[in-house]
């Protein structure tokens, strides 16, 4: 994944690892699950996550259905966002864009998910979603979350 861009240093140590993520999202959100949501890589303030192909997700015309590429995407910010303020259970998306590009192709979609804005009650970030061996985004997203008082 490339490095984020300012304001976060790629070198920066997330604030929660894989394993911390994955408890947490067990315990509050089985939705994931039920994707099968893959973090391939965690950082601060950016994220990689799969979402393995699946015929359950594919809608006529043999593409990943757009609802699994915005769950996709949705998760994405989650995680990167995750990584730069804890685990923060009711950080909740309040918009999301997406534009879908081109059709993928029949693997595994990997969405690169990076935060661009980190305030202390909004957080905006920018993903972008590409079939597996194939750098071209089929869709790009953006998002924001709002974040709880602590």
């Amino acid at each position: 994944m490339p490095a984020p861009q300012a304001p976060f240093d790629p070198n920066q140590t997330p604030k929660l690892t894989i394993a911390e993520l994955d408890e947490l999202v067990g315990e509050l959100a089985p939705f994931v699950a039920l994707y099968g949501f893959q973090v391939d890589e965690i950082g601060y303030g950016w994220a990689r996550v799969r979402l393995p192909y699946d015929f359950n997700h594919v809608r006529p015309g043999g593409t990943i259905s757009g609802p699994a590429m915005m769950a996709l995407a949705d998760y994405a910010m989650y995680v990167g966002l995750m990584g730069a303020i804890g685990p923060v259970a009711l950080a909740v998306t309040t918009n999301l864009n997406i534009n879908f590009l081109h059709k993928p192709a029949e693997r595994d979609l990997l969405c690169d998910a990076r935060l661009i804005k980190l305030g202390k009650r909004l957080a905006v970030g920018d993903m972008s979603i590409h079939p597996e061996g194939d750098e071209r985004m089929c869709a790009h997203v953006t998002a924001t979350y709002s974040i709880p008082p602590r």
